[in-house]
């Protein structure tokens, strides 16, 4: 069973073909009302709006390219659900894959600051020989001679 979707079916185009690319185009497209849904199935006025103008530049003729194109360029970039890779757009891309290696090396740090402390506070420090003959006659007394 194939999940609802909000193409109404008065906007259905004759040629199965010239629909399926229109299906194709209306996943990619940014519903600009529902923000993070495509106009293939948002419900939004808008949304069928740009569905219908999708299938007028499919009827026209227009290429895929075309019709995202004039979207782009009547909407602007935000239209497109998935960004093009562009001068542009190159932070949005890099940004997460940046923050998750920031990260990972960030634990590694940690990991490696702890281990070093960890070894160093492990590692008995050396006794002087004051030290030594010191604690050799501490423990050589008697229990009773030494006080709490």
């Amino acid at each position: 069973m194939q999940p609802a979707l909000a193409v109404q079916p008065d906007e259905v185009m004759k040629n199965p073909a010239q629909e399926a690319r229109a299906r194709e185009l209306s996943r990619e497209l940014r519903c600009m009302v529902c923000q993070n849904q495509s106009i293939d199935d948002s419900e939004a006025p808008l949304a069928r709006d740009l569905r219908l103008l999708v299938r007028e530049r499919i009827a026209a003729g227009d290429s895929d390219a075309q019709v995202i194109d004039f979207l782009v360029a009547r909407y602007g970039e935000y239209v497109l659900l998935k960004p093009r890779f562009e001068g542009q757009t190159l932070l949005l891309w890099l940004l997460t894959p940046l923050a998750l290696g920031l990260g990972a090396f960030g634990l590694w740090w940690q990991h490696r600051r702890r281990a070093r402390i960890a070894a160093r506070d492990a590692a008995a420090p050396e006794l002087t020989p004051e030290e030594e003959a010191r604690l050799a006659a501490l423990i050589a007394r008697p229990a009773s001679d030494q006080a709490p």
